[in-house]
């Protein structure tokens, strides 16, 4: 018909990005299907045959949200000594948690907390994401032992789960509605915890050895 146009073409892409900032902003439960579909512009047909399942939109939008492009801990990673590193993680995802145009937090944090029943595979799910990047951490860590950039008595476990604790924190933080300046007063006093445990781990490797 002349008076009738091409549809419109659907954006892939675009609608998974659309639908990991719902999820990110009100975590998985609080975002409901009317508001997905809503929201991509599309049918839950469409959504459907597009990505599977909400679960599968799910994980997909956790995917894209921890992809090397988007991560700030990434990038934090290439830092060239271990401190850097931390201290890099802390404040650029600080940075990125309280940014004005995007939900406040992590989602990896927040989207899966205290999901109901039939619902806990998502929350396992989120673990293990942040289990992952846990170990990206501790492997970085362990790395700077073995080259000497942290002393040999430093312990790599017990210093990922220090930067692990305080950048989930700084989630909570930010979903509450600190301010950039307040997140980095934090990291500055964390950056001096990291310090004291690592001077720590070589006062007691020094009196174990009675030097």
């Amino acid at each position: 018909m002349a008076g009738r146009g091409r549809p419109r073409r659907f954006d892939r892409e675009v609608a998974l990005r659309t639908a990991m900032v719902l999820f990110w902003e009100h975590g998985y439960e609080g975002t409901s299907m009317s508001m997905l579909t809503s929201a991509m512009g599309i049918t839950a047909t469409s959504l459907y045959a597009a990505f599977g399942s909400k679960d599968d939109l799910f994980r997909e939008a956790v995917e894209l949200y921890n992809s090397a492009d988007h991560s700030p801990t990434a990038a934090a990673l290439e830092e060239s000594t271990a401190r850097e590193v931390v201290e890099a993680m802390l404040r650029r995802n600080a940075d990125a948690y309280v940014d004005p145009a995007t939900p406040q937090g992590c989602m990896v944090v927040l989207a899966g907390l205290n999901v109901t029943a039939g619902n806990e595979h998502i929350g396992r799910y989120l673990t293990e994401c942040r289990r992952r990047d846990h170990e990206k951490v501790l492997e970085r860590l362990t790395r700077a032992v073995a080259e000497g950039d942290l002393p040999a008595s430093a312990d790599p476990a017990t210093l990922a789960s220090y930067g692990a604790t305080v950048l989930h924190g700084l989630s909570i933080q930010a979903r509450d509605g600190c301010t950039r300046e307040q997140a980095h007063a934090v990291i500055d006093g964390a950056m001096l915890g990291w310090d004291e445990l690592v001077r720590r781990g070589e006062r007691a490797s020094t009196n174990e050895s009675g030097v």
